[in-house]
């Protein structure tokens, strides 16, 4: 990757920490879901509003270091709008860049997306950030498959 890419990538994460997106709660919330990293002590709500089948306002809160904030704050940019189905295949991609052996291509990925999801290829290079990264798309996915009871915890992941 070149340098000034990887600048690029670093102040994606660096605006979306610093000033995160659709930060707040929803007041009413057609679904949600927590997550908490004990190993780094991140939580995250995210509420959501569901209608038919696309996310039509999605917000998170919580405490966090600066990868997860700012993941949750380009998460919530992406989705907000789409239909679950195309949601589906952003968390699978997303977790895909941070998790798989060799890193994904994207080319099921609409390009508009893509920038914003490779933002945070780098943080595979550092595991004990992955989870950070990971834990609002993780929350998300809970959210949506109604599996919210109990919170989303990095340890069962």
């Amino acid at each position: 990757m070149s340098s000034e890419l990887e600048s690029l990538y670093q102040e994606i994460i660096l605006e979306h920490s610093r000033y995160p997106r659709n930060y707040g709660r929803l007041p009413q919330p057609t679904h949600h879901a927590e997550g908490y990293n004990p190993l780094c002590g991140d939580q995250v709500h995210l509420t959501l509003q569901v209608d038919g089948e696309a996310i039509r306002d999605i917000r998170f809160e919580g405490q966090s270091c600066a990868i997860c904030k700012a993941s949750a704050s380009v998460m919530t940019s992406l989705v907000k709008g789409l239909p679950l189905s195309e949601v589906e295949q952003l968390y699978e991609a997303f977790h895909a860049l941070l998790t798989a052996e060799e890193p994904p291509t994207f080319s099921h990925i609409a390009p508009k997306y893509q920038d914003y999801l490779l933002a945070f290829g780098a943080v595979r290079n550092y595991p004990m950030r992955v989870k950070c990264a990971t834990l609002p798309w993780h929350t998300l996915h809970a959210a949506l498959h109604e599996s919210h009871h109990e919170p989303v915890s990095t340890e069962n992941l």
